[in-house]
């Protein structure tokens, strides 16, 4: 946070004394000229009372002009050659008197020789030459008090651009600090957080600013973060108890084989052990169907795919349930046609999950009826057995959920079958749900998008 600190405070300052430093050439440079505009002003006026009083004067030239000048301004005035026709007395002061090309006024400022031995060196003059028929009049000005009033403000620039940088840079440090206190307070709170402390949040100020919105958001990513290891935790502990149970099973025979030899009998054992390994094989498998999903996220599987017909898909897995179970009734009247995107094998996994899932829980005839609508293709599959309650319509896609044991007639699932088919429902950017409306019965929808698919034919 100090560095965010430093860096804005630095940033603030030098664009503030850039800022400052250009306002303040430019209030000198505005200064100077208003100041040099009024010293014109002054000497056009002085040129007129100086050629009144040389038209006015009998006298031979050099007409002398002592009555009209002061202690430091001046006139002279010459004709075309140069030649002095009249003056003041500091005329005589070394000039750069040259006529104007035209017929308007020039204006220059000069430096004019200092008359004391022991002076400064000179100071500057307002030079003003302006051509009156045969006359060229210049009277001139000691730019004294521009410059005085000048410096003033030169100086009194030099001391408060400084200083209002210094203040506004304090003000800035001050400011940035007592914002960024909360994200250094949800900072610290982070990183205390840790596996076992998930419970933990950040504190969230009561301002509706960004930094207020941040807390929100981190808090939310938190709730995640707890919700996903809370599920992680109860996943591996399910899938611990899943594995256990029929390690636990095999043991059993085999230890009372082993202890009592005599009366085992190593065929049923070796039957049962068999299909305990069987059933492990079947945990192991969807575990690991689940762990690639989860790895690959959602819409991973569609990326590059080519297109699939989700219809012979359906037939097929119809084909293989039928096989199974011959005396299950399936009817595929309603399936038409549809293609989407993905993974053959991922979808026949999928459907055929839902039709034992049918075949298993629920009672025949199982309906299935696939159709392709508004760039989706939807399949359903409609059993009638006893059906799921409402409140249990989201809770069936959990992970080893088992509903009650009633509803079943066949207890040999692994609980993830409807898990693995929302994952790759998901994993094809869709989604499945149960129609919890029914009066009886169960009715599990599936939903895929078609999407743009490629003109290749249908493969793995």
């Amino acid at each position: 946070m100090s560095g965010i600190r430093v860096r804005t405070t630095v940033v603030s300052a030098l664009l503030v004394l850039v800022v400052l430093t250009a306002a303040a050439v430019a209030l000198v440079t505005a200064q100077r000229a208003v100041l040099t505009e009024s010293v014109d002003e002054l000497l056009d006026r002085r040129a007129a009372a100086v050629l009144e009083t040389v038209e006015a004067s009998t006298t031979p030239p050099p007409v002398d002009l002592a009555a009209d000048g002061d202690e430091e301004s001046f006139a002279v005035v010459t004709d075309l050659s140069g030649a002095v026709v009249a003056s003041t007395a500091g005329g005589s002061r070394d000039l750069p008197l040259r006529a104007p090309a035209g017929e308007d006024p020039r204006f220059a400022t000069v430096a004019v020789p200092s008359s004391e031995p022991a002076g400064d060196g000179g100071a500057s003059f307002r030079l003003r030459s302006e051509r009156a028929g045969d006359l060229v009049v210049h009277t001139a000005t000691p730019l004294d008090d521009v410059d005085e009033s000048v410096q003033a403000l030169i100086r009194g620039l030099a001391i408060s651009v400084p200083l209002t940088t210094i203040l506004l840079a304090a003000g800035v440090w001050l400011l940035v600090g007592r914002v960024l206190r909360p994200v250094e307070a949800i900072r610290r709170n982070v990183a205390e957080i840790g596996g076992d402390t998930l419970d933990r949040r950040v504190p969230e100020p009561t301002s509706r600013d960004e930094i207020a919105r941040l807390a929100v958001t981190m808090n939310a990513m938190l709730d995640r973060i707890e919700q996903a290891s809370v599920e992680q935790r109860r996943f591996v502990d399910d899938a611990s108890h899943e594995l256990r149970s029929p390690l636990a099973r095999m043991r059993t025979d085999l230890e009372v084989d082993l202890q009592h030899p005599a009366q085992a009998d190593p065929a049923a054992t070796l039957e049962r052990v068999h299909d305990d390994v069987a059933e492990l094989e079947r945990l192991v498998d969807d575990l690991l169907t689940l762990a690639r999903s989860d790895a690959a996220g959602p819409s991973a599987t569609t990326a590059n795919q080519p297109p699939v017909d989700l219809d012979d898909v359906v037939l097929d897995a119809v084909a293989r349930v039928r096989a199974r179970r011959p005396g299950v009734v399936i009817e595929t009247t309603d399936v038409a046609a549809a293609r989407v995107g993905g993974r053959r094998s991922q979808l026949a996994r999928a459907v055929g999950n839902l039709l034992e899932n049918a075949a298993t829980h629920g009672r025949p005839p199982i309906a299935v009826r696939l159709a392709q609508r508004d760039g989706w293709a939807q399949l359903e599959v409609a059993d009638a057995g006893p059906g799921i309650p409402e409140a249990d319509a989201d809770r069936v896609f959990d992970r080893f959920v088992r509903l009650d044991p009633a509803r079943s007639h066949d207890a040999s699932g692994t609980g993830l079958g409807l898990s693995i088919v929302r994952a790759i429902a998901v994993a094809h950017g869709g989604t499945v749900f149960v129609d919890a409306g029914r009066p009886s019965g169960t009715r599990v929808v599936m939903r895929i998008p078609t999407g743009a698919l490629p003109s290749s034919p249908a493969g793995e």
